[in-house]
């Protein structure tokens, strides 16, 4: 079985109410308003497909290096997870800034799947491009029921 978990509730399910939402969100930068995110911040685009013996999921992470990104599967849930921190440095002949930009960011999102043989999985990174390779564990072998033998007593 396969099942996504809200990126938006991946963080303290009840520690805050809509009201003060609402206000992170009126202080966030005018250009985060325009995500295709909402609420939640900047994300990742995942396509996940059912191959019949195994699950296949692309993430897009234009940008990050495999070092950036890590993938982890505990209790059912895979979680792919990055991390990126990047500055630009422009300077004059003084050593003074120019300009100075910073990036610190993150980003996660996880996926309940379950009945998948953990020892079998793998992944890939290329062009800014995760692919993982879940295969499904083998069904259990349906025993016929035994028959136990009724002996009567004289």
């Amino acid at each position: 079985m396969f099942g996504l978990v809200p990126f938006g509730m991946r963080n303290e399910l009840a520690a805050e109410d809509d009201f003060d939402r609402l206000f992170d969100f009126m202080n966030r930068p005018l250009s985060s308003l325009f995500s295709d995110a909402g609420f939640t911040g900047r994300s990742f685009h995942v396509d996940v497909k059912d191959n019949g013996a195994s699950y296949e999921l692309k993430a897009e992470l234009p940008g990050l290096t495999k070092d950036d990104v890590s993938l982890s599967y505990k209790d059912n849930y895979l979680t792919i997870a990055t991390k990126k921190e990047d500055v630009k440095e422009e300077k004059d002949e003084k050593g003074s800034y120019i300009r100075r930009e910073c990036y610190n960011g993150s980003m996660s999102r996880s996926f309940y799947i379950d009945d998948i043989d953990e020892s079998k999985c793998d992944a890939t990174f290329k062009d800014g491009i995760l692919t993982v390779t879940l295969p499904k564990a083998a069904a259990p072998k349906e025993e016929a029921p035994k028959q136990i033998p009724i002996h009567s007593i004289a």
